[in-house]
C-alpha cells in the first residue's frame, strides 16, 4: 500500500522514493514502513523507463503518521560527493514531531545521517544544502540544523521570505531573504531611501560565518514586495567586484532578469501564481528558465534577444532537469498526472525544445541518435574541430613569421636611411644572415657608384638651411622643431620631419609615429598651424602626383604673402612623449625630408626628393623632472615673456578655431574685456595681438587673437588644447556678449577672399579646359589620315551623268566609300597617351583647386 511518494533525477537516473507498508505477517502489522527507492533509466529502444535497481529503509512506525517532507541532492561535507537527501517526517504524541534526514549511497543503501525534534510542524520555506543541512522559516525566524552540528540554531535576523538559498564564492551558504525593512536614523527622508519607500528590503545571511551581506548585487530593494523566488544563474569575483546573474519570479506573474543588481528584462508569464524557477542547457548552450506554478503548469522561458515564453504544459505532477538520453546535454523530464494509470512514469515526455523529443505512446525513432550514432558523431565533430584548429594554428604561425619578416625589413630600412643621410655606406646583410631579405635592385644594372649620385642630393644643400633646432615638452606631448632659411625653403615643398632613434633596438622600430606642422608667424599673429599635409574635402582625393602644382597657396602667391617676424619657417613634429620616457634615456637623430624645385624657364619643373641631416636631440627623465624643456609662460609688466619656441610648441599641440562674431544692435567692447579681465590673458611681447590665458583651470594655456574689423564686426581665434576647453571659453563669451549677436565658425580662411579665389580659380579652370579643347583637335588633325588621292565632294559633280555608264557607277560608288571613311573617321578622333596623359593631369590639377576652395566655402 503506498502513502506517498517523491521523484528525483540524480546522475540521468529518476530516484522514486515511495512510502509503503509491508506485506501483513503476523504480529508485525502496523510496527514498520518501508522507505523505497527504485532507479529508473530511459532506455532510448523501447522508448521507455526501465528500473535500474531499488533499494529499501524500514522504519518503527507504531501508531505514528510518517511523511516525505521533500528530497534534493546535496553535497556530504565528509567526503564532497554529491549525494541523494530525503527529510523525513514522524508524528507523535503530545504534539512532538520527529524529522529524520536520510542520504542515498550508490549501492541503493540509506544512512541516518542526523535527526532533530520539533514542538511545531515544518511547513514554510524548508530547503535542504550543504551538509547536509536543513533550513527552515517559522514564526518570521530563520532556523537550520547541519550534521556537523546537530543542534538548531537561529539566525539574528526577522524575515517573511525566504527566495533563494546556495553557494556563494567567498562566503559559503548564503540565504537571500525579504524583511522588514531596517532604516537608521541617516534615512528617514522617504525620497532617499528605496526600502523606505517600499517598507522592505533584501538581506543576504552567510550562514557559516554568520554575518549580513550587502545585496545590492542581487535586486533592488523596490521588488522585494513582489519576488517570491530566485536562481541565480551565475555568481563570480571580476577585479574584486562580484558580479550576480540571477532570474526571479514574481506575485505579478513575471519572471525579470537581472544583471549585477540591474534588470535587464521581463518576460510576462502564463499562468498565475508561480512558485519556482529553475534551469536548464541545452545541446545548443540555449538558457531555459522552467517555471512552476501552484496550479501544476509549467512553461519554459527562452533567453536569446529577449525573454520570451518557448513552450508550456498543464496537469504537470513533477518536471525533472538531467541528461537523461545520455547525450551530453540537458533535457527536461515532464511527468503528467494519469490517474487511470497506476504506473507513475508511465505518462512523459523529454524534450529539449530541439531536436531531443520524446512521449510516451509515441514513437519517435529517428528523433534521437543510437548510443553508437552520437559517439560516431562525436567522433566526426572532435575530428573536425581538430583539424580546423591546426589550420587555425598553421594560419596564425604564418601570421607570426611575415610580421617578423616586416620588422626586419622595416629596421634595415631605417639602418639604410640613417647611413644615407649621414653618408656611410650601408652594407647589407648576407642571406646567412637574415633570410628571406633580398635586395631590391640588381647590383650588375646598378653598381654601387650609382647610390652616391642619388645621396648627392642631401649634400647640394646650403650650409646653413637651419637656423635653429629645439625641442619643447607639453604636457604628454613632445614638441621638435627645425627653423629653416626663407631662401632654403622658398626652393622646397612637401616639407616634413622624421624622428629615428639612434639607438640599436631589436625588437622595436627605430622610426617614431610622429605628426608634422608648418608654423609661420608673422606680426600680425594670424598665426596659422596648418598640417603639412595638404587638407582635401571629402567628395574627391587626386591619387597621382601633380608634381606639387596642387597647392592652392601656390596659385595665388600674393594672396598668402605675409611680412614674418624673423624671416624664417618652423618645421615641427610632435610625437608622444610617455613612450619614450620608458628607455629613461634616448636620443633621436632628426631628418627632414622635401622636394627640391628646379625651375627652367620660368617654369615649375619635376621635384626631386632630398633627405636632410638636421642634428640631434636628447632626452632624459632628468631633464623632464628638472623641467629642462618645458614652456614657461610668465607675467612681466603686462606681458607675457614666453619665447618664440615655447608660442610656436603650444601652437603646434594646439588646435585652432576661429569664430566671425557680428553684433548688429551694440558694439564689441565686451570682447576686450572679457579677455583681459574674465580670462586673465597677457600680449606676448614678440606678438602683442596675441594674448596667452593665464587663468587657471582647464583653460590655462589658451592663446587667444581678437581683430575688430569694425565696432560690430571682429573675427576671434582659439588655440585651444580640445574641444573641452573650446566650448568653455565659448559658454564663458556667451554669457557677456550683447544680445542678438552672431557667432559663427570659419573655416580656413574669410569668407570675402576665398570667393576672390573661388573666381580665379574657376577662370583658371575654363581657360585650361578650352586650351586644351582646342590644341587636343589641332593635334588629332595633324594626326589623322585621309584618302590618298585629293578628290572632290559627291555633290561636286552631277550625279546624273555618273550614273549614265557602268564605269561612271563604279566612280560614284567608290567616292561614296571615302567620303564615308572620312565623316567615321572624324568623328572618332584618336591621340596617344602621353597627350590624353597631360590633359587628364592638367584638367584634374584645375579641378581640384576650385573643388577645394569650394569645400572650404561650405
Amino acid at each position: 500500500m503506498l502513502l506517498g511518494e517523491q521523484f528525483l533525477s540524480y546522475n540521468g537516473e529518476v530516484l522514486l522514493f515511495q512510502l509503503s507498508k509491508p506485506k501483513h505477517v503476523e504480529g508485525a502489522a502496523g510496527k514498520t514502513m518501508n522507505l523505497c527507492v527504485r532507479r529508473m533509466v530511459f532506455n532510448r529502444d523501447a522508448k521507455l523507463f526501465v528500473q535500474k535497481s531499488s533499494g529499501v529503509f524500514s522504519m518503527r512506525a507504531s501508531h505514528l503518521k510518517i511523511e516525505i517532507i521533500c528530497c534534493s541532492c546535496t553535497m556530504d561535507s565528509r567526503t564532497g560527493i554529491i549525494l541523494p537527501c530525503i527529510l523525513m517526517k514522524k508524528q507523535k504524541h503530545n504534539n512532538v514531531v520527529k524529522y529524520l534526514l536520510l542520504l542515498l549511497h550508490s549501492s541503493n543503501q540509506f544512512e541516518q545521517s542526523f535527526h532533530f525534534k520539533l514542538d511545531y510542524e515544518l511547513k514554510e520555506d524548508i530547503r535542504l544544502f550543504t551538509g547536509p543541512s536543513v533550513l527552515w522559516r517559522h514564526a518570521n525566524k530563520l532556523f537550520y540544523i547541519s550534521s556537523n552540528t546537530c543542534t538548531v540554531l537561529s539566525a539574528p535576523v526577522q524575515l517573511s521570505s525566504v527566495v533563494w538559498t546556495g553557494e556563494i564564492e567567498d562566503e559559503g551558504t548564503v540565504v537571500l531573504g525579504v524583511r522588514t525593512a531596517c532604516l537608521s536614523e541617516s534615512e528617514d527622508e522617504f525620497s532617499t531611501s528605496d526600502r523606505a519607500i517600499w517598507g522592505s528590503e533584501f538581506f543576504g545571511y552567510a550562514i557559516e560565518t554568520q554575518k549580513m551581506l550587502t545585496v545590492t548585487c542581487f535586486m533592488p530593494h523596490a521588488y522585494s514586495r513582489v519576488v517570491s523566488s530566485v536562481y541565480i544563474c551565475k555568481n563570480e569575483i571580476l577585479k574584486k567586484q562580484r558580479r550576480i546573474s540571477l532570474v526571479a519570479i514574481t506575485h505579478k506573474n513575471q519572471l525579470i532578469w537581472f544583471q549585477d543588481g540591474l534588470p535587464k528584462g521581463v518576460c510576462e508569464l502564463p499562468y498565475e501564481k508561480p512558485c519556482s524557477v529553475k534551469t536548464a542547457v541545452t545541446r545548443t548552450n540555449d538558457l531555459l528558465f522552467i517555471v512552476s506554478f501552484a496550479s501544476g503548469n509549467i512553461c519554459v522561458v527562452q533567453r536569446r534577444d529577449s525573454l520570451q515564453v518557448a513552450s508550456k504544459w498543464q496537469k504537470v505532477k513533477s518536471v525533472l532537469v538531467d541528461d537523461f538520453i545520455g547525450s551530453g546535454s540537458e533535457q527536461l523530464l515532464l511527468l503528467f498526472k494519469d490517474d487511470s494509470n497506476t504506473d507513475v512514469l508511465s505518462t512523459f515526455e523529454i524534450t529539449d525544445l530541439g531536436e531531443v523529443n520524446y512521449a510516451s505512446g509515441n514513437d519517435y525513432k529517428h528523433n534521437v541518435p543510437t548510443a553508437e550514432g552520437l559517439q560516431e558523431n562525436g567522433l566526426l565533430t572532435v575530428r573536425a574541430l581538430e583539424t580546423r584548429l591546426q589550420a587555425g594554428y598553421t594560419s596564425v604561425r604564418e601570421l607570426q613569421q611575415h610580421l617578423r619578416l616586416k620588422k626586419r625589413v622595416i629596421l634595415q630600412s631605417c639602418k639604410a636611411l640613417i647611413d644615407l643621410v649621414e653618408e656611410r655606406t650601408h652594407i647589407l646583410p648576407s642571406a646567412k644572415e637574415v633570410k628571406c631579405l633580398v635586395s631590391l635592385w640588381d647590383d650588375l644594372e646598378n653598381p654601387p657608384h650609382s647610390l652616391s649620385k642619388e645621396t648627392s642630393s642631401s649634400s647640394n644643400v646650403p650650409e646653413h638651411f637651419t637656423k635653429k633646432l629645439w625641442q619643447r615638452v607639453v604636457g604628454d606631448s613632445l614638441v621638435v622643431g627645425v627653423k629653416l632659411t626663407e631662401s632654403f625653403y622658398l626652393s622646397l615643398s612637401d616639407v616634413s620631419l622624421s624622428l629615428v632613434m639612434d639607438q640599436d633596438f631589436s625588437s622595436i622600430s627605430p622610426v617614431i609615429k610622429c605628426q608634422n606642422k608648418i608654423i609661420k608667424l608673422n606680426k600680425a599673429f594670424s598665426a596659422l598651424s596648418v598640417s603639412s599635409g595638404q587638407i582635401e574635402p571629402p567628395p574627391k582625393k587626386m591619387k597621382m602626383d601633380l608634381h606639387s602644382k596642387n597647392d592652392v597657396k601656390k596659385a595665388f602667391p600674393k594672396r598668402c604673402s605675409t611680412v614674418q617676424l624673423d624671416g624664417a619657417k618652423t618645421v615641427i613634429a610632435v610625437t608622444s612623449l610617455s613612450p619614450l620616457l620608458a628607455f629613461h634615456r634616448v636620443c633621436c637623430i632628426v631628418l627632414l625630408h622635401a622636394k627640391k624645385q628646379k625651375h627652367q624657364n620660368d617654369s615649375l619643373q619635376e621635384n626631386k626628393k632630398i633627405t636632410v641631416l638636421c642634428g640631434k636631440i636628447l632626452l632624459s627623465l632628468e631633464d623632464i623632472s628638472s623641467g629642462k624643456y618645458s614652456v614657461k609662460m610668465l607675467r612681466d609688466n603686462g606681458y607675457c615673456t614666453g619665447s618664440v619656441e615655447d608660442i610656436l610648441a603650444v601652437l603646434a599641440v594646439s588646435f585652432r578655431f576661429s569664430f566671425q562674431i557680428v553684433s548688429s544692435d551694440c558694439t564689441l567692447t565686451p570682447v576686450n574685456s572679457w579677455l583681459l579681465g574674465e580670462m586673465e590673458c597677457t600680449p606676448f611681447k614678440e606678438c602683442h595681438d596675441n594674448i596667452f590665458c593665464h587663468k587657471a583651470g582647464n583653460t590655462y594655456g589658451t592663446i587667444f587673437n581678437w581683430i575688430l574689423k569694425n565696432p560690430f564686426e571682429g573675427v576671434l581665434t582659439l588655440f585651444c588644447r580640445n574641444l573641452t576647453v573650446l566650448f568653455q571659453c565659448l559658454h564663458s563669451l556667451t554669457r557677456v556678449l550683447p544680445p542678438g549677436c552672431d557667432v559663427r565658425l570659419l573655416r580656413y580662411g574669410t569668407k570675402g577672399v576665398l570667393t576672390e579665389q573661388l573666381a580665379l580659380a574657376l577662370e583658371k579652370e575654363m581657360l585650361t579646359s578650352r586650351s586644351l579643347f582646342f590644341s587636343k583637335e589641332s593635334k588629332a588633325e595633324e594626326s589623322l589620315t585621309w584618302g590618298n588621292e585629293p578628290s572632290k565632294k559627291i555633290g561636286d559633280a552631277p550625279v546624273a551623268a555618273l550614273l549614265d555608264s557602268k564605269e561612271g557607277v563604279q566612280h560614284f560608288r567608290k567616292k561614296l566609300q571615302n567620303e564615308r571613311e572620312e565623316c567615321v573617321l572624324s568623328m572618332n578622333q584618336t591621340m596617344n597617351g602621353a597627350l590624353y596623359q597631360e590633359t587628364a593631369l592638367k584638367v584634374a590639377e584645375a579641378q581640384l583647386s576650385s573643388d577645394m576652395i569650394v569645400w572650404r566655402l561650405s
